[in-house]
Formats: C-alpha cells, sequence, structure tokens
C-alpha cells in the first residue's frame, strides 16, 4: 500500500509541470520523506525549501539577484489514504486529495556559488527562515538574511562519455528498477531498449546513433523524466518536456 500511495503521490507532483529539471523520481521521492517544515534539504545540486500549508502564501528571495525575485512555494497535496470509500446518497463526495501540511520551493543552486543568502516572505512580510538557524546581519541593507553553505556542484555524466559514435545514457533510481529509454530515434517505443544496473542504482546504456538531432525521455515506474544530466530541454507536440541532443 505505501509503495502504490508514493507512486501515485508521484503522478500528483510531476503533473504541475513536465519542464521542471528537478523532477526525477529520487527528488520527489525525497520530498515525500519531509514529514514537517524543516532548514532547507540540499540534494545534489537542488535545494528543497519547505514551510507550513497553513501560511496563506510563502515565498523566497536571493541575495545573488539581489532579492529582485521572489519564488512562490507550492502546495504538496497527496491523495487520500482510502480505499473505493462508501458515498452514500446526497453526501458530498469527498476530495480525493488532502494537504500533506507542506508547501515547498525547489532551488537550482547556480555553479560556483559556495553559500546561498536568502529571505523569505511569510504572508506579505520579509523575514529570515525560521527553521534555519543559520543567519546573519546584511551589511548594506541591515536586514536579516538566512545562509545555507553550498557543497561544490556535482557535474553528472555526459551522454557524450559513451563509446563513439554513440550516446551513453544514465538514470539514477533505487535498485532494482526496470527504466527504459525512448525518443525519436525509436519512434517513441518505450518498451525497446531497458537500461542495465551497475553500480547499484545507476541505470546506463549505450545507444549507437548516426549524426542527428535527437529527442528522447526515460519511462520509470510507468511515468515519462526527462535527463538531468543533459540540460538542453524542447516540448514534444503534445506539450510534454523533452530532453535534446545533437550527435555531430
Amino acid at each position: 500500500m505505501k509503495t502504490i500511495l508514493m507512486f501515485v503521490v508521484l503522478i500528483v507532483i510531476v503533473s504541475f509541470s513536465w519542464a521542471e529539471d528537478w523532477e526525477t523520481y529520487e527528488m520527489v521521492n525525497l520530498l515525500l520523506l519531509i514529514r514537517e517544515p524543516s532548514a532547507p534539504v540540499i540534494h545534489e545540486n537542488y535545494i528543497i525549501f519547505t514551510a507550513d500549508s497553513n501560511l496563506r502564501r510563502v515565498g523566497v528571495s536571493f541575495a545573488h539577484e539581489d532579492f529582485r525575485n521572489v519564488y512562490w512555494f507550492r502546495r504538496l497535496m497527496i491523495p487520500q489514504d482510502r480505499m473505493n470509500p462508501i458515498i452514500l446518497p446526497g453526501e458530498k463526495v469527498p476530495s480525493p486529495y488532502r494537504d500533506s501540511g507542506l508547501q515547498f520551493f525547489v532551488f537550482e543552486t547556480p555553479v560556483n556559488l559556495p553559500e546561498v543568502e536568502y529571505r523569505l516572505v511569510i504572508n506579505g512580510l520579509w523575514t529570515i527562515d525560521p527553521h534555519n538557524p543559520n543567519n546573519r546581519r546584511d551589511p548594506v541593507s541591515g536586514l536579516g538574511v538566512s545562509v545555507i553553505n553550498v557543497p561544490p556542484w556535482r557535474i553528472g555524466p555526459s551522454p557524450f562519455d559513451g563509446l563513439p559514435n554513440g550516446l551513453r545514457f544514465t538514470y539514477n533510481a533505487q535498485s532494482g528498477e526496470s527504466v527504459t529509454i525512448a525518443g525519436s530515434f525509436n519512434n517513441w517505443d518505450p518498451f525497446m531498449y531497458e537500461l542495465r544496473e551497475g553500480p547499484a542504482g545507476v541505470y546506463s546504456l549505450t545507444i549507437p546513433l548516426p549524426p542527428g538531432t535527437y529527442q528522447y525521455v526515460f519511462f520509470h515506474r510507468g511515468e515519462r523524466f526527462i535527463d538531468t544530466n543533459n540540460p538542453r530541454r524542447i516540448y514534444t507536440r503534445d506539450g510534454r518536456a523533452a530532453s535534446e541532443i545533437t550527435v555531430p
């Protein structure tokens, strides 16, 4: 039941926007493990900010952008933990989702930025992050800012790391899973190419391809995922995001 529930939640979250680079199975799984608002969580090149869902509106703004932009949190809704509830005549049909108690924002850290200074906007008021004890006074404005020490940027494997005249695709997930890849090179068939695991949790496959430009996605547990090791993104005709790469 727990596995089924987490899979359904995965569908709910990813359906918000297929263009988000952070929306991988691994990242969504990590987000689901956060039970209550906490200090920012660092995962690879991303920071997860969380806040109580009872707050009317929460946003975050960054010093390296001179606090020009405010990024608003999104409420995390998850399915009700019930199986086919009986609805009597005249009763209101309940919502299939419930409030998780969290709203969140996932931020990709800039390259070579050793620390992130930020402020929150909570219900229209600027403030430091109440869940992050690391803060300081900005010497220019005199306002308090919250601080996160950022580890060195992780550079993932490149699709060009494979054999000559081929692309090596890599995907991270839990061990023992089934991961496939589909794209314009195989008429988007999600069953033709299956990635092999090794080492544990790392799936890869090298596909020989002639020169040209190709679009592709990974399939994992019935859902589509873009390639986080490839920064190029496009939208397909059905409005969903895919990764794109050019073989010279």
